[in-house]
């Protein structure tokens, strides 16, 4: 589902004198449907860039980097954008949301964009809410005055609400306690039973074993600097 073949990329600092600082050469990784592919490396090697261009937030300077059948490096952003809503799954670190919108109807909207009805959509994220222990009573008012880790839950219910065929996931587990880790670790499971590929950042070592068929480090696609 996911195919990554001879893909680079390059930051231009315009407020440093417009030096090309080159972050990736070369890169080549393929996620297979029901397969969760764990990318590590040390800090600034390149894991939240990858995975970001995957998404289309960053566009390639050379490569491919196919979704299904999408090559996201050189698809119009209408693709991208349908792309997302019915194929490609993001969860990030940060939760970001219009506010006074009510958490039951921000989990929900995935499913309402795809035209869901909302009540079966609603019916989706009162489950996931309840079992990532999201309290009921606060279902009603906007996640944007939650604490960080109820925001990550919220955010994780979101992400799961659709069952998107590819699936990225940056530290899903982090700063959560024990109980609410290993419901996202369950729901992570149970989104590889299903047939996802999932190309995932996990710093949690005992996460990342749990979940992970097997890692990639992108240090190896880090260019080399002359000696």
């Amino acid at each position: 589902m996911i195919a990554i073949s001879k893909l680079s990329k390059a930051f231009t600092l315009h407020n440093q004198g417009s030096a090309v600082i080159s972050v990736m050469q070369g890169a080549a990784l393929s996620v297979a449907p029901g397969e969760c592919v764990g990318l590590v490396g040390k800090s600034g090697a390149g894991k939240s860039t990858l995975m970001r261009m995957v998404y289309g937030n960053y566009l390639s300077d050379a490569g491919a980097i196919r979704v299904g059948t999408l090559d996201v490096a050189r698809a119009a952003p209408r693709a991208i954008i349908r792309l997302r809503r019915e194929t490609l799954g993001y969860v990030s670190q940060f939760l970001r949301v219009v506010p006074r919108v009510p958490t039951l109807d921000v989990v929900a909207e995935p499913l309402l964009q795809l035209g869901v009805d909302a009540g079966v959509a609603r019916l989706r994220a009162a489950d996931l809410l309840a079992r990532l222990n999201i309290p009921e009573r606060l279902w009603a008012l906007s996640p944007t005055t939650f604490s960080g880790g109820e925001q990550q839950r919220v955010n994780i219910a979101r992400g799961f609400a659709h069952t998107y065929p590819v699936m990225l996931l940056d530290e899903p587990t982090a700063s959560l306690d024990a109980a609410n880790r290993e419901v996202v670790l369950s729901i992570i499971l149970e989104a590889k039973a299903r047939g996802a590929a999932i190309l995932g950042i996990f710093h949690d070592e005992e996460a990342r074993a749990r979940v992970c068929d097997r890692l990639v480090d992108v240090t190896a696609f880090t260019p080399q600097v002359p000696a």
